[in-house]
């Protein structure tokens, strides 16, 4: 798809008719939980940052984890002025990635809680508790169940939840909240920006879970999205539920999702990306109506973006500091 059409596409998976009150009576599930937030303190040789792991309760009662890390404060010295913090969200089957990485948040003043998806590559549970199947994927965990059961409802709003738990901490400013990722990290960026509204600015890279129906229609149902070709082989081989399967993946579409998002957003594109297709990450950021901004890179694809991480720095410190 041309670049002046990318500019104008918006999105070929259908929409659930209920998709608002969907959404909001998963977040009213989520308030309604007690988190029993623990933090456990984790050894990290970094004078300047206190490192913990932090678990709290999400919903359907998953014990959920995280990498939480905030500026370490001088001894005897007086309570310093709330700080930012920067969320940090990962690919998909992997995991919050390593404690060193982090530090030069903490080393600019931030705090930064890194998830760990439920069910994935970390220490987060995945509770279960579906009908149908288990296997070959986490977006199409659920489809035989009821909507509410959906796996990546949880996910979605777990994000959610570690925003609203980092908010509540009392060193941390609730107004200077930022939330970047790449891959599955930047989909659950936007939904996090979508379902919290308080998140200041997010930083997407490449987004994944956006517009099934078209990544289908590309034959790029692969790599990341091929349990959907599985799902479809295995179970509806002759395509008689499509429109059905389709409608109920639009819940965890975050194109619809996107028109939530009162966050300045910033999106980072490789045109040449060939698992989740350009034209799937424009139709969410064609639908969002706030402040936003994209960056497109016209000859890479699902790859190490250069600049991009320096970019994701400048974009949060620049309005942390002036705020």
């Amino acid at each position: 798809m041309p670049l002046a059409e990318l500019r104008l596409y918006a999105g070929r998976n259908p929409r659930p008719t209920d998709h608002e009150a969907y959404w909001d009576r998963g977040l009213a599930e989520m308030r309604r939980l007690d988190p029993r937030v623990t933090l456990v303190p984790h050894p990290l040789a970094a004078p300047f940052a206190e490192c913990f792991d932090l678990y709290f309760t999400g919903v359907r009662g998953a014990r959920v984890h995280a990498k939480y890390l905030r500026p370490r404060r001088a001894e005897g010295r007086a309570a310093p002025a709330r700080h930012p913090v920067v969320l940090l969200f990962h690919g998909y089957s992997g995991n919050s990635g390593d404690w060193s990485d982090k530090l030069k948040w903490p080393a600019m003043g931030f705090s930064v809680a890194a998830l760990d998806v439920r069910g994935q590559g970390g220490l987060s549970e995945d509770s279960g508790g579906v009908r149908g199947t288990t296997w070959k994927g986490h977006f199409i965990r659920g489809l035989d169940d009821e909507p509410d059961n959906l796996l990546f409802r949880h996910i979605m709003l777990d994000t959610a939840e570690l925003a609203r738990i980092c908010m509540d901490m009392p060193d941390v400013d609730p107004d200077r909240v930022y939330a970047t990722g790449a891959s599955q990290g930047g989909g659950l960026t936007l939904a996090c920006a979508a379902l919290e509204p308080r998140v200041r600015r997010a930083f997407a890279i490449y987004p994944f879970l956006s517009d099934y129906r078209r990544v289908w229609e590309m034959d790029l149902a692969k790599l990341a999205y091929e349990e959907l070709a599985w799902y479809f082989r295995s179970f509806d081989p002759l395509h008689a539920r499509e429109e059905e399967i389709f409608t109920t993946l639009g819940y965890i579409d975050i194109q619809h999702l996107a028109p939530r998002i009162t966050a300045e957003v910033r999106m980072a594109v490789g045109l040449r990306d060939e698992i989740c297709p350009a034209s799937t990450q424009f139709a969410a950021y064609n639908r969002m109506r706030c402040e936003k901004d994209l960056v497109i890179y016209p000859d890479f694809g699902h790859e190490f973006l250069p600049g991009v991480e320096d970019l994701v720095h400048e974009f949060f410190a620049a309005e942390a500091v002036t705020a």
